[in-house]
């Protein structure tokens, strides 16, 4: 199983895996306020301050939960589990990792949301995924948040997928991640990620994976599928689907037929190679040798 090739599904999260802003489950209900009116909010401040979205939400969660213990780490957790999903999510990943081995392949799922990973890693999900990249707080002595740590917007997204692709993980590492590394030494190509979205936030990471190999998938809600139909007209994503996770949905029929192909590239790449160094071994000319005999002669006609 560890010599199998590694496909990573990569998910937004709000409005993805879950119906609704993740915010507006417990935490608008506990400051008793409704989501149009907190989003409102959040949209004055950004254009007040000239403030980047999500720290404009960040900051008007703080500023509204004054006086009250809603924002520190361990209740954001518990807010989490009272996030609701899309129906099939809580038994999507036991089944895609089933059909990834079925097909060849290892799979790996990752977040990459403007949401609060706080919140994130209390849902009933939070177990499935390999690595959360999200927003999150700096908590004080008396374990209220206090200032943002990350805020993880929409251009901000495109940056883990570099993470993912090379296996750097760690968000306080900017040097590794920054660095050269050889394409081969890159645990997850770029040929082998789906990226999962719902909307205009995600297309810069849509298009930078389907730019450089992999796939993209954006799902609706039922009955809101305008949006989707647009984006795949567009060419921003590769396929538009139901936001539903069930056994045998239009998702994850998609989702397998996509991992039997990262399965049948990663082996044909592989066969390619041993031919090479059979052939080499055997005494013809290598094909980095090959390939320069060719730049040579291109520059000469």
């Amino acid at each position: 199983m560890s010599n199998l090739p590694v496909a990573a599904l990569i998910y937004d999260f709000d409005k993805t895996l879950s119906p609704r802003d993740q915010q507006e489950y417990s935490f608008l209900p506990g400051i008793n306020m409704k989501p149009e009116d907190f989003w409102n909010e959040c949209r004055e401040i950004q254009l007040k301050h000239g403030m980047d979205s999500v720290l404009a939400y960040m900051l008007n969660m703080k500023r509204r939960s004054e006086g009250t213990k809603l924002l520190t780490r361990q209740s954001l957790e518990q807010l989490g589990r009272d996030v609701e999903f899309f129906p099939g999510v809580e038994s999507w990943f036991g089944r895609i990792n089933a059909i990834g081995l079925e097909s060849g392949v290892r799979v790996e799922h990752y977040i990459i949301s403007s949401g609060l990973k706080e919140i994130i890693g209390g849902s009933r999900i939070a177990k499935e995924f390999k690595a959360v990249f999200a927003a999150s707080f700096v908590y004080g002595e008396d374990g209220i948040a206090m200032w943002p740590s990350t805020a993880v917007n929409y251009t901000e997204k495109t940056q883990h997928l570099f993470r993912i692709n090379k296996g750097i993980l760690d968000m306080t590492n900017d040097r590794d991640l920054n660095g050269f590394t050889p394409e081969y030494k890159r645990p997850v190509p770029f040929a082998n990620m789906i990226y999962i979205g719902d909307g205009l936030t995600d297309v810069p990471c849509m298009k930078m994976t389907r730019s450089k190999g992999g796939t993209s998938i954006t799902v609706y809600a039922e009955g809101h599928h305008e949006l989707g139909d647009n984006m795949l007209l567009q060419g921003r994503c590769d396929y538009c689907v139901p936001a539903d996770y069930t056994a045998g949905s239009p998702i994850e029929q998609t989702v397998s037929l996509l991992l039997k192909r990262i399965a049948a590239v990663n082996a044909c790449s592989a066969l390619h190679a041993r031919q090479v160094e059979t052939a080499t071994r055997r005494g013809g000319i290598p094909e980095w040798q090959l390939q320069l005999n060719r730049d040579n002669t291109d520059l000469e006609s």
